[in-house]
């Protein structure tokens, strides 16, 4: 069987994104890195969400961020905003894809596995520069020069199957793949038993998503 490499962060895309790839038949090597986040919940919610899925195995990695902070999620002591903006928000973790992308590489080097699965969305999304198709593209064409196997001629491939799709339209999507969305967490600064905030951006967005398609969304809000 194929392999694949699929990036788990715990949230509602990352894990309709594993299914997918479970769907198409590759044996799916689940990647959660621990990258100083201002809550480990969503950690909990990868293992959750891998183990649901029966990945081959769910590798756990520690990048710490926050010796560089620069995000709300990196550094305490910037606010969560709660409310939408034109510009790029504080949320935005400086280089947090290429990270992930990078080491998600270097593994799937190691186990031949060609395919990087990862729940980018450029729809429904906070305006990321690291979410939109152009970087996706520059991204697979350097790992196909920078490693040994692209020079060698087995080409790399950075999957991205919800990227042009809305959140309701992920959301569906997972139902039909049997995704239990009840394992998943989405919130910027949930509690640690598990509680999204509810007024966060990512709260939102997922809120909507579920209201748009009809559906009850199980997430437990604190409000």
């Amino acid at each position: 069987m194929k392999k694949a490499v699929i990036l788990v962060s715990g949230g509602l895309d990352s894990a309709v994104a594993l299914a997918i790839a479970k769907d198409e038949g590759y044996q799916c090597h689940a990647l959660s890195i621990d990258y100083g986040q201002r809550h480990k919940a969503e950690l909990k919610a990868a293992h959750q969400v891998a183990t649901q899925t029966s990945v081959v195995e769910h590798k756990w990695l520690t990048f710490d961020l926050t010796t560089i902070g620069g995000s709300a999620l990196t550094d305490n002591s910037i606010a969560v905003p709660t409310q939408s903006i034109d510009t790029i928000p504080v949320t935005y973790v400086p280089a947090r894809n290429t990270i992930f992308l990078s080491l998600a590489l270097g593994w799937a080097e190691v186990l031949s596995a060609f395919d990087i699965f990862i729940g980018v969305n450029a729809v429904d999304y906070s305006g990321y520069p690291d979410c939109r198709p152009a970087f996706i593209e520059s991204f697979e064409h350097m790992a196909n020069l920078a490693t040994k196997s692209g020079v060698e001629g087995q080409s790399f491939k950075i999957q991205t199957p919800l990227i042009k799709l809305s959140k309701a339209e992920i959301i569906e999507k997972g139902l039909t793949l049997g995704v239990d969305f009840s394992l998943t967490l989405s919130c910027y600064q949930a509690t640690d038993k598990g509680y999204a905030c509810g007024v966060c951006e990512a709260c939102r967005l997922r809120a909507k998503g579920f209201q748009d398609l009809g559906v009850s969304d199980p997430t437990p809000y604190l409000i």
